[in-house]
């Protein structure tokens, strides 16, 4: 495949990172990653065919919104997800322009930088740098992670110095309401050791996104000592051919939880993934996924355990209705010197219809003696008698299957760290069951 498939040239983009006013090093990655486009291969995800998924097509590379000067200007739709009264830290991105910005004074005082990413890459270039495709995700990983570097347009960057508890949650909202955007956005967070943050991030569509491309990679490094407590809520129209990296990495003592409403409504890739390297390290991977109509969803959640005494939990339910597919992998990875680690999963998928179909994998990769190491999966149809159960007193089926899908996800729901993503994320769940 050539870049005469992504119908956009060397010299645009780098026009496009001059007028952006982006320092050299990063109009120079672009270029690399978009040779390497041609001769890089496609993922392979398991027991799905992509040979025929759009992620090329997109119709031009940058498309402006608008942008607020205050929250009253904000759409309802943005205001329905945010806490207006407590919004302190908030990024909005409206399609690929950074519409609102705002930061709370106590942690901009304490050093906390919470910025669009292509504000960062003008006012803290190095910083950005330190973390862009070096240690979470490679450049040359596969054509879809070089595809992603040349045409990033949007994002935010969010980093925390040493011993900096940043107290209200920082909240990225994007927006999209134009069918000719397609969104590349890269997302950075970054603590330094004994720090602490809660970044909750949504995607919401407003319009048709039909052939348009999602391509996000978000990288989480948490320093020495630090938390980080990652919830999203993703809605996207169905327009949109999904492929997202969610991935972290661990120093010492460092912990990073994931809680994650996989809800977009286009067939997707995704790869929510934590590499545990420093001993004594942890991290929880939280996700629930609601699949409809022609969807397919593939869902690798993967913990890799280097480091002594290592913790990693993975939980994931999903309910595919009509004619929806998932492949779940849940991979628990225990290499040789983490010993006396421990690695658990549960992978739960229901199918609501003849022709849903589930595949829950759990696996078990050990190469040291003194761990502990457990996963259950299953994958089944709803159980007749529930729902025989509830029509018997008067409930209709449509309700009746609504509370049983409600009541399969919520076990996962009430896990997640997170009051607003849980609160967003039932009544995304209701409005994707009641289609």
């Amino acid at each position: 495949m050539t870049t005469e498939t992504l119908n956009i040239s060397e010299a645009q983009l780098v026009e496009y990172s001059q007028a952006h006013n982006e320092p050299a090093w990063m109009t120079e990655l672009r270029k690399e990653a978009l040779k390497l486009t041609e001769t890089l291969e496609m993922p392979k995800p398991d027991k799905t065919k992509i040979n025929r998924w759009d992620f090329d097509s997109f119709k031009q590379h940058e498309t402006t919104g608008s942008v607020f000067q205050s929250l009253e200007e904000l759409p309802n739709a943005v205001k329905e997800i945010i806490d207006v009264e407590n919004s302190d830290n908030l990024i909005i991105q409206h399609n690929n322009t950074l519409a609102f910005s705002k930061v709370s004074e106590s942690a901009t005082k304490d050093g906390v930088v919470v910025e669009g990413l292509s504000e960062a890459l003008v006012n803290h270039p190095e910083l950005v740098k330190q973390y862009l495709m070096t240690e979470t995700v490679a450049l040359d990983e596969h054509r879809l992670t070089a595809l992603h570097t040349a045409l990033i347009n949007g994002g935010v960057f969010v980093y925390v110095p040493k011993n900096v508890v940043v107290e209200n949650p920082i909240q990225y909202v994007v927006l999209h309401d134009d069918a000719n955007a397609s969104l590349y956005n890269h997302v950075i967070i970054a603590t330094e050791e004994s720090a602490e943050v809660t970044y909750v991030e949504n995607y919401l569509s407003t319009a048709s996104g039909e052939g348009n491309q999602i391509n996000i990679i978000s990288e989480v490094n948490a320093g020495k000592n630090s938390t980080i407590t990652y919830g999203s809520v993703d809605y996207l129209d169905k327009g949109f051919t999904g492929h997202i990296i969610r991935r972290g990495i661990t120093a010492e003592d460092a912990t990073i939880n994931w809680a994650l409403g996989l809800m977009n409504e286009g067939s997707q890739i995704i790869d929510n993934s934590t590499n545990l390297i420093g001993d004594r390290s942890e991290s929880a991977l939280k996700s629930v996924v609601v699949g409809t109509g022609d969807q397919k969803i593939n869902l690798t959640s993967k913990i890799v355990q280097y480091g002594k005494d290592t913790n990693g939990y993975i939980l994931k339910h999903g309910v595919m209705r009509e004619n929806a597919s998932t492949v779940f992998n849940g991979i628990g990875y225990i290499k040789h010197g983490g010993t006396r680690s421990i690695a658990n999963q549960e992978s739960r998928v229901l199918m609501l219809s003849e022709n849903a179909r589930g595949d829950a994998n759990p696996i078990l990769l050990i190469d040291e003696d003194d761990v502990e190491a457990g996963h259950a999966a299953s994958v089944g149809r709803v159980d007749p008698e529930q729902l025989y159960y509830l029509m018997s007193r008067g409930i209709s089926r449509e309700e009746a299957e609504r509370l049983v899908i409600h009541g399969f996800l919520d076990p996962v729901v009430r896990e997640l760290p997170i009051e607003d993503v849980k609160r967003q994320l039932r009544e995304v769940i209701e409005l994707k069951v009641n289609k």
